[in-house]
Order: C-alpha cells, then structure tokens, then sequence
C-alpha cells in the first residue's frame, strides 16, 4: 500500500535477543479462508511431528505475533529468505492465545488480531507451514531448554531459528537468545536474534499499537502494522434492537480485542469473501437504554441483507463520522442512523 512511504520511514535494528517458547499440544482448528483469496488456505499443524519435512531442512520463526507488525515481520521474512535460499521449509511458531493469558491474567492485553486473522497474515507473507501451540498451563511450565531440544528433536533439522532480540521464552522466561546460540551451537542451527523495527524514531511494539488503536489513532497503527488496521471477529446473536429500528447490524463478539474509541464509522467489511459498505457503531447505545450498558460493535451494510450468524467480519474504518451521542427519542436516532448512512456513502 504506502510500502515505499513506509520503507523510508523505517529504521533501527538492536541487538541482543531473547527467544521462543513451546512444546506441542494438539489443538483443533477450522481453517479459515483468506479475505483476499478465497482459493488459498492456512496450512496448520498442531505438533511439530506433523511436519513432513523429507530430507529438506527447516527454518523456524517463533512469536505471539499479535498484529504481525513491521518488527514481526522482519523476523517471519528472515526465515523465509533462509528457507528459500536452503530450499527448506519455512515455518512460523505462534500460540492460539497471549500467553499472559496464563502465566499472569492480571496483566493480560486486549488482543490487535483474533487468532484467525493473525494466522491469515502470518500465512499471506508467504510462510509455508504454521505451528499452532496450545498455551496452557502445562506448556508453560516447560523450560525453555527443553522445549528448544523438543523442537529439534520433533523437526530432525532446523537449519535456522528467528526471533526477536527482546523474545523470552520457557518457564519464568528461562529463554532468551544467549540460550538459543548455545543451543545452536551444540545442535548445529543458526539463531537471528533480530533488533527492533523503528518507525520515526520509535520502536515498533504491539503494545504501541494497542494503545494507538485505543486512542483513534488508526492511521498509526497502520503504519506500524504495515497494512491498513482492521478488526476481525465472529458475528454473534445480539438483540435485534437495528431490525427493530430499520436498520439491521451484524454484532462483532470481540470482547477480547483492543478496541477503536466510541463513536459511528464509516467502514468497508468483508466477509464470506465479499467486501461491503458499512456504518459500524461502537459503544453503549444510550438512546436505548439498555439496563445493563455494554460496548458493542455493530456494523450496517449498506445495500445487502444477509444471513452472518457465527461468520467472520473483517472491518478496515474508513473515517469517523461522528461520536456516539444519547438522543431523545428513538425516532431521532432513526433520522441520525439515515444521515449517518448518506455521509458514510460520501466518503466511498
């Protein structure tokens, strides 16, 4: 989109590095078909032994990658050039949930991607195999040596393993580069532990990106992810409050996503492969008066009426439109939702 733009404006790299985590619990997941290519699919495992790797080696990137940011990226394509160069397989190591989740709920972040966006991205910048690790308790209990010695042992040859500088991994974060050099050298891979990305003298982070999307900075935090910001979740029952209205919503379940400030969007949305205009509400609706206020993303596509029930909606926010007010009848808030939808159809 802005790569070039971007390019320019992006610098930085640190050392010193800290690294991945993980063991291989089997986890069931439906895969989901890109927005972009309907004709494509993610190829997961659940365990590393499911890897079919033939004589070829393999090239591993190990993170959460929560947004698949500028720095992510950097980490996953590393490991593709090594796999192209080796003609190996590149494989991509992440986990279905943060792992603070877990090891420290207290401290637990609203979330940039649901797990099967982030799988899509990870998958669109050509990585050929992903491992999804279930992270629960068990897992993280396990050492961050012993998990590295799993990982080959499951593999048979790594040729290279990426991460971050700043990655930690294994149980009390007993993982870091320094380990996965000594590993290295001992069981004969090459470790990258890739210094940060910086964008205008900041360095990219997902919590810099979170706290962008939080403060409406969504342009921002395009920048740091490399491609337009979007929010992907499933569409869940809700209280048919737009039908009664005239005006029917598709309600996002994304109570563990960060989430843009309040207020009437104007949006594109995709889903079952399909791109619609849309007017997307964030917030309580205090016109209607609900007992017990909860924020809420419901999006209107404008000139399509569909069945969405339990798909996935994908929505990249094209302006603002207004903040959420409380009006003084729901006949105002009908009059305000019509011209709402003409100055969203301006801005197509």
């Amino acid at each position: 989109m802005f790569s070039k733009w971007l390019q320019n404006r992006i610098l930085g790299i640190l050392p010193d590095a800290n690294s991945s985590f993980i063991r291989f619990a089997p986890v069931p997941y439906l895969r989901s078909r890109s927005f972009r290519d309907t004709t494509q699919r993610v190829n997961i495992i659940s365990q590393a032994s499911d890897l079919k790797t033939g004589s070829r080696k393999v090239c591993v990137a190990i993170g959460m990658f929560d947004g698949v940011h500028l720095g992510h990226q950097q980490v996953i394509r590393q490991t593709i050039e090594d796999a192209r160069q080796h003609e190996g397989i590149a494989v991509a190591i992440t986990f279905d949930r943060h792992p603070n989740s877990v090891v420290a709920p207290d401290r637990n972040p609203p979330l940039i991607y649901s797990l099967s966006q982030k799988l899509r991205v990870i998958e669109s910048l050509g990585i050929d195999t992903t491992l999804l690790i279930h992270f629960d308790k068990e897992f993280s209990q396990i050492p961050g040596e012993q998990f590295i010695r799993g990982l080959a042992r499951e593999f048979g040859a790594i040729h290279s393993l990426c991460v971050g500088s700043a990655f930690t991994f294994g149980h009390k974060r007993s993982g870091n580069v320094a380990l996965l050099k000594r590993l290295g050298q001992e069981l004969n891979f090459i470790v990258h532990g890739l210094a940060s990305v910086s964008l205008d003298g900041t360095t990219v982070s997902s919590t810099r990106i979170r706290e962008a999307i939080g403060a409406g900075s969504l342009e921002g935090a395009s920048q740091m992810l490399g491609r337009t910001y979007s929010l992907a979740s499933k569409v869940i029952r809700g209280d048919q409050l737009g039908r009664q209205l005239g005006f029917p919503t598709a309600n996002l379940d994304a109570d563990y996503l960060v989430i843009p400030p309040t207020g009437v969007y104007a949006a594109h949305a995709q889903v079952q492969g399909r791109l619609h205009r849309a007017v997307v509400n964030i917030g309580t609706r205090p016109t209607l008066r609900s007992p017990q206020p909860k924020l809420q993303i419901e999006a209107h596509l404008l000139d399509v009426s569909m069945d969405l029930y339990s798909q996935e909606m994908e929505i990249a926010f094209v302006d603002k439109l207004r903040d959420e007010n409380k009006f003084s009848s729901t006949e105002a808030l009908q009059k305000q939702i019509r011209s709402d939808i003409e100055a969203a159809r301006r801005l197509f």
